[in-house]
């Protein structure tokens, strides 16, 4: 009967070994904080509060009895507040009961899993997928912060260039023996802070996608990752719980919990089946988005780039406008439109 519950289509169960490593797949080192996040967590309970009647209450407006005595007359019967009250209580507790059992039981599945006594379902493709989405993330978030730090060395030099041309063009104005010399080095001053600006422009526009890239659509995938994850801890401890009953003796009382058992396992199981099917499905249009953005970026960062110190002005706007890339107007009194990013 077991066998029929716990079919093994894409996912399969690898024993966890002595020191604890499951065959060559990566450890999870987020699934503990997942789970310790849930621990802490519990259900909120403070969104309404008990009154007189419920769990733990005064005993106020209850009706008093007694052997062989009537109620008092001025004891006032329950209204229908109080078994308002009461039901919410009820309600409460069990949230509480649900949110300690499974609780328990993913602890001891995942301690079980570390100590190398219990069985893992893994997906060696998916898991292999996740991982590589992993590094992938780490190595774009090392050329977003690259980038972003060469957009404030290109700001601080066209600073410098400004400052410095104006230099030259005050110099030019008060040493007529150097007059020309002054004026043609304030001007390329003046030609290479312009095209500074336009590159300034691609190279902000690129950090730009990247942080968007990175910050939300990898961060989204992998937030449905880590659901996914708790789900296939809880399908295993439930697994590993209706393996045990089953395994015992059959009598009145353990063929109802099994049948229980059985009900709370195919629940979880569809839980997380789902999800694996939700995270197959983003990983897949993560890496079509990501080809996609990253083909357009990497071309405009290098022609940018390299008409930028081809001192070619021309095909720099000629970049921007194909990217449709946007500048400050002209008249504009400080470059405020890095700050804005």
């Amino acid at each position: 009967m077991t066998d029929g519950i716990l079919g093994k289509a894409a996912t399969m169960e690898i024993p966890i070994h002595g020191n604890g490593e499951a065959g060559q797949l990566p450890e999870d080192d987020g699934l503990e904080q997942d789970l310790q996040q849930v621990m802490v967590s519990g259900p909120n309970l403070n969104e309404t509060s008990i009154v007189s009647g419920g769990y733990g209450g005064s005993g106020d407006g209850l009706i008093p009895t007694g052997s062989g005595r009537h109620p008092s007359h001025n004891a006032t019967p329950a209204g229908p507040g109080d078994e308002v009250a009461r039901g919410i209580a009820g309600e409460k507790f069990d949230i509480v009961k649900k949110w300690g059992i499974n609780t328990y039981k993913c602890t001891k599945q995942l301690l079980s899993e570390r100590f190398g006594r219990g069985s893992r379902t893994v997906d060696l493709e998916l898991e292999l997928q996740i991982e590589l989405l992993r590094e992938t993330k780490r190595k774009y978030e090392s050329v977003l912060q690259l980038g972003r730090a060469l957009t404030a060395h290109l700001y601080s030099l066209l600073q410098t260039q400004h400052a410095l041309g104006d230099a030259f063009a005050d110099l030019s104005q008060k040493s007529p023996e150097l007059q020309e010399e002054f004026g043609y080095n304030a001007e390329t001053q003046k030609l290479l802070c312009k095209n500074g600006e336009t590159l300034l422009g691609a190279v902000n526009f690129f950090v730009s996608s990247i942080n968007t890239l990175v910050t939300k659509t990898m961060e989204d995938t992998l937030m449905t990752v880590k659901q996914y994850e708790a789900a296939r801890l809880e399908y295993d401890a439930y697994r590993t719980d209706l393996e045990e009953l089953s395994l015992g003796p059959r009598d009145a009382g353990t063929r109802g919990r099994l049948e229980s058992a059985q009900a709370t396992f195919q629940a979880h199981r569809d839980k997380y089946e789902k999800l694996r099917g939700d995270v197959a499905i983003k990983l897949k249009f993560l890496e079509e988005n990501k080809i996609k953005v990253m083909h357009k970026q990497l071309l405009l960062f290098h022609n940018a780039v390299s008409a930028y110190f081809a001192g070619n002005q021309k095909q720099l706007e000629q970049t921007l406008q194909q990217f449709n890339i946007k500048l400050r107007p002209p008249g504009a009194e400080k470059p405020s439109w890095l700050e804005e990013q």
